[in-house]
């Protein structure tokens, strides 16, 4: 594990999904997001600045697709490192992304746990390539194994939780979602636990990486499209 602080970028163009990113990035120690971008053009901009060690990086963004950006940063910035964020799930595009060197691909809706677990074997293999300037062959096949046991890690069946979220709250949430028919927002579902809306959409997002709730967006006249939330089907 490495002792510096891992700067991060996030480039999303769904704000609510970039500060859920950046509250459990910031909740992990020795990582810090130092500023988030929702076009690929701003995060070009935003590298001119100021360059971190990491990347969280969707594919689908208004301007550019993230492989493509992910080609352009590797022309300028091959020190930085990047985990793919992102509901692309088609072979081509997967590929692309290892041979572009992408430490990571997480797929949407994102599991919590495998985020965290993800951002926390990144921060040993950085600290191994810190700790030696030579390694052997046991030490570059556990590097090119670390994908595999991040998703082990990901995968093991506990009772912990991640940072910000209490087991007593997520009971309650999850009987709130239970009682429910159809699907509601974050804001009438704190309504009905009496949890303020931040609190409850953090909880709803959680539970959405559990596969236990699903999101239906509603596209109106005029505005955003509203998120909704209800009883998983599966």
């Amino acid at each position: 594990m490495s002792t510096e602080t891992i700067n991060v970028i996030i480039i999303e163009d769904d704000e609510d999904a970039a500060n859920i990113y950046k509250q459990f990035t910031n909740q992990i120690k020795h990582f810090n997001v130092i500023a988030t971008a929702s076009s690929g053009g701003q995060a070009l901009q935003l590298l001119k600045v100021i360059q971190p060690q990491l990347l969280l990086l969707d594919v689908y963004l208004p301007d550019m697709n993230g492989i493509e950006l992910l080609r352009e940063i590797r022309k300028e910035y091959r020190g930085i490192d990047v985990i793919m964020i992102t509901a692309a799930n088609d072979t081509e595009t997967v590929s692309e992304a290892i041979r572009g060197g992408a430490f990571g691909y997480l797929i949407k809706p994102i599991i919590i746990d495998k985020l965290i677990a993800t951002l926390k074997q990144y921060d040993v293999v950085r600290g191994q390539f810190h700790q030696n300037q030579l390694v052997n062959q046991n030490n570059i096949d556990d590097l090119f194994r670390s994908n595999n046991k991040t998703q082990a890690v990901a995968g093991s069946k506990n009772e912990t939780y991640p940072n910000g979220i209490d087991k007593h709250t997520l009971k309650l949430v999850r009987s709130k979602i239970k009682d429910i028919d159809g699907s509601l927002s974050a804001d009438e579902l704190g309504q009905l636990a009496g949890i303020s809306y931040s609190t409850m959409r953090r909880y709803l997002e959680y539970l959405v990486s559990l596969e236990e709730v699903e999101i239906e967006i509603l596209y109106g006249s005029v505005g955003r499209p509203e998120r909704k939330y209800k009883r998983a089907t599966r």
